[in-house]
């Protein structure tokens, strides 16, 4: 990163892009950096592939993610904070063998509570219907909405793609129950859908941590 030590029209220490600032004997001068002739190293390569397998694997669920990651952090949130929660708890990192664990990936963190006995039903050949106790939760409200979230991650194009159906501004906590309708995939039918939970505050100031509810096959 470059600075600018005497404010916009002043000389520039560091970097931007490929030029470099900086200054000898109080003579000012710019350069480009060096271009790189080694190739790459296996390991390299490795670390090149998990930064872009996480980002293709979140990006097709970066709105939900927007919502559920909105304040997580000041500086870093969305799509770059479920990343950076990914790799500390939901990734073996294995270079081009690497794994990403749905069960241990979370799509929403925050200090709202989850109602309790939450479940997911198929209860039509495109209809996913979840429950939950309806009663009152210490430091909630009635009216926070559920966040439901379904996606297939099964086949490479997928990654890219993205099969995803849900909502972050379900039904009312007060109301039990929500249902989701998912279109299936005419041409790769009983595809896995990994099933994730959690709910909003009624005046979005937070939201809870999700749940894994496991796959459902549509």
């Amino acid at each position: 990163m470059a600075k600018m030590k005497k404010g916009l029209l002043g000389p520039i220490s560091g970097k931007i892009g490929d030029i470099v600032g900086s200054s000898w004997r109080g003579i000012v001068y710019v350069k480009s950096r060096p271009k790189r002739t080694k190739p790459p190293t296996e390991g390299e390569l490795g670390n090149r592939f998990v930064f872009a397998y996480t980002q293709l694997w979140l990006q097709p669920i970066k709105e939900f993610l927007k919502v559920g990651f909105k304040d997580d952090n000041h500086t870093v949130y969305g799509v770059n904070a479920a990343k950076s929660y990914l790799y500390k708890t939901a990734l073996t990192k294995d270079g081009f063998n690497s794994i990403i664990h749905p069960h241990l990936v979370k799509v929403s963190i925050g200090t709202l509570p989850l109602s309790d006995d939450i479940k997911v039903e198929k209860t039509s050949p495109t209809e996913l219907t979840f429950t939950w106790e309806g009663g009152h939760i210490a430091d909630s409200h009635p009216n926070d909405q559920i966040m439901l979230l379904a996606y297939n991650i099964q086949d490479e194009d997928k990654v890219i793609v993205g099969d995803v159906f849900g909502t972050v501004a379900g039904q009312f906590r007060k109301n039990g129950i929500d249902r989701i309708q998912v279109t299936p995939n005419p041409q790769k039918p009983d595809l896995d859908y990994h099933v994730y939970v959690a709910f909003s505050a009624m005046d979005r100031s937070r939201q809870s941590d999700s749940i894994y509810l496991g796959t459902v096959t549509i």
